[in-house]
């Protein structure tokens, strides 16, 4: 039985939610393995709109399990102010959803520790943070001395001397740095947190065994990366990133299982290249056919609202992700974006400050900064293709961005995306 795994390319926002809900029919559960509620999924089905950001977007699907790996970090009010919303909406998550009892806790002195990093950078120096704790509880993780997990809120006393120990080091910390501080009382935070503990009982697990068990039994896994590839802590651009590993080398570490049992590599890319907060971007466009693309394109994130940075597509920074995450094929999404434009454009290669051609993503922050696109110039087409529901009704123009994406990407792209609809999916012949 086939499993499979859909990974950003970029800097996330690629529509990958869209991916995973179309495929959810070829699949019995839906696994999330990294991030937190930094990352969202808009998935608009049957005129209704979804916003997900903790929860699998399989949980659309009634025969779909969905299950938060141990990777992901959890803050409890997030996560069931989601579920309630989805309840509003008619989704029924019972028996569904599976909760990893390893996943790490945000805390609210996280959110606080957060604020004094964005807060204590310069203007130039600010990563871009969603300002939810995601890092600060990924540094307590592998710190080891302050980390909560979600198992760790069913053994009460146990919680309350951990929580305890953490609150007098982060209120002594947070009190000496920040201006404005109120310290924590550990005490009201342990009972608001039992409170979330008892809410959210019904969906906690051992994660880890109950997806070995799925995969033993035939079910089909589809694993959901959140972010993009471009983000990813070991990977990406450095230190514009996430605090994960959001490419597929968060997979293992982020759910216990192999990745051997997935045979499918899905990379999704937009038509064009957004990325949110700071950091090097080669193909930005910094003028009125960049605002158009956020216009059209509704680039505007799906947690934060924040406007998105608009460029060019990238084929060295996707090509790169690409082989990281091990891609066999690309849904390349957005396309009806650029429809309208006379002419578009795709870097093929950089060009350093020595004038060299480079062909691959430089590791160095320093070097990808000064690294200028060099670009391919490729007719546009005047037609509103968001009414197309087959490959050969895509104006030749069109099919031909397409090929040409392949042809640098030296992978070949299966499924094109024309609209928000599930229907506007287009599988490529």
């Amino acid at each position: 039985m086939a499993s499979t795994c859909v990974v950003g390319l970029q800097w996330g926002d690629e529509a990958k939610g869209k991916i995973v809900d179309l495929l959810c029919d070829e699949h019995d559960v839906v696994v999330r393995y990294q991030g937190g509620a930094n990352a969202g999924h808009t998935v608009v089905a049957e005129g209704v709109t979804y916003k997900l950001s903790l929860v699998p977007t399989g949980i659309l699907r009634k025969h779909v399990d969905c299950l938060i790996g141990n990777g992901v970090v959890i803050h409890p009010p997030a996560l069931l102010k989601e579920v309630q919303t989805l309840s509003s909406q008619g989704v029924d998550l019972a028996g569904r959803l599976h909760i990893s009892d390893r996943s790490h806790v945000i805390l609210p002195y996280h959110l606080e520790e957060e604020r004094l990093t964005e807060e204590s950078s310069s203007s130039a120096d600010h990563i871009g943070t969603t300002r939810r704790g995601i890092g600060p509880c990924y540094r307590d993780k592998v710190g080891r001395v302050h980390g909560i997990r979600v198992g760790d809120l069913y053994h009460p006393e146990f919680f309350r001397e951990r929580l305890a120990r953490a609150v007098d080091y982060k209120n002594r910390l947070l009190s000496a740095m920040l201006d404005s501080y109120t310290p924590i009382d550990a005490s009201a935070v342990a009972t608001e947190y039992l409170g979330y503990a008892e809410q959210l009982r019904p969906f906690v697990r051992d994660t880890t065994s109950w997806i070995h068990d799925a995969q033993a039994q035939g079910k089909r896994l589809l694993f959901e990366g959140a972010q993009g590839s471009l983000l990813d802590v070991d990977h990406g651009s450095y230190p514009y990133v996430t605090s994960s590993n959001s490419s597929s080398a968060g997979i293992t570490p982020g759910t216990g299982m192999p990745t051997r049992h997935i045979d499918r590599w899905i990379g999704v890319v937009k038509a064009y290249t957004t990325r949110v907060g700071g950091g090097p971007f080669p193909t930005e466009l910094d003028n009125e056919i960049g605002e158009r693309i956020r216009r059209i394109g509704r680039e505007y994130g799906t947690v934060t609202g924040r406007p998105r940075r608009c460029g060019w597509f990238d084929a060295v920074a996707a090509r790169y992700s690409s082989r990281i995450s091990g891609s066999t094929e690309i849904a390349l999404m957005l396309l009806d974006v650029l429809s309208g434009l006379p002419e578009i454009r795709v870097a093929v290669a950089y060009e350093d400050s020595s004038g060299n051609c480079v062909e691959s993503m430089p590791g160095h922050l320093a070097d990808l900064e000064r690294c200028h696109p060099i670009f391919e110039t490729l007719p546009g087409w005047s037609e509103d293709i968001t009414s197309c529901r087959t490959w050969a009704s895509l104006p030749e123009n069109a099919k031909q961005y397409v090929r040409f994406i392949a042809k640098q990407m030296q992978i070949p792209v299966s499924i094109v995306s024309v609209g928000p609809d599930r229907e506007a999916t287009l599988r490529v012949e």
